[in-house]
């Protein structure tokens, strides 16, 4: 069974830092993709940031220049480095990933549990 797990969420000041880490395990036999969405209260879930096995990225309008995603791809781990963090950014941050599980020998989408990002004074 495939689990992501996520940690780094937390309370930061307007202005600061965090760094979101998200590691799958499992039965994972390739994955295409890992990424982070995040959801606020009332609004739809959106795309934060992706990043492609071949290392292509992909951000959100809304986080371009300020956040970063990498990954290790040894550790089936992405990182979502997270800089000048803005009340706008408070919501709840989902990892995700694409990827084959061996078991089922098909492409499905995984989700993380969440954890909670609130930016404020």
């Amino acid at each position: 069974q495939v689990r992501l797990v996520e940690s780094g969420g937390g309370l930061v000041q307007p202005g600061g830092s965090l760094r979101l880490s998200c590691a799958a395990s499992g039965s994972i036999f390739s994955i295409n993709a890992m990424g982070w969405y995040r959801q606020a209260p009332g609004k739809k879930r959106e795309l934060v940031a992706g990043i492609t096995s071949g290392g292509s990225t992909n951000y959100g309008d809304s986080v371009k220049g300020r956040f970063t995603i990498s990954r290790d791809n040894a550790k089936n781990t992405v990182i979502l480095q997270m800089n000048s963090l803005k009340p706008e950014d408070t919501a709840v941050y989902y990892c995700n990933a694409n990827l084959v599980d061996y078991r089922d020998l098909r492409a499905n989408d995984y989700w993380g549990q969440g954890t909670q990002v609130t930016v404020s004074s």
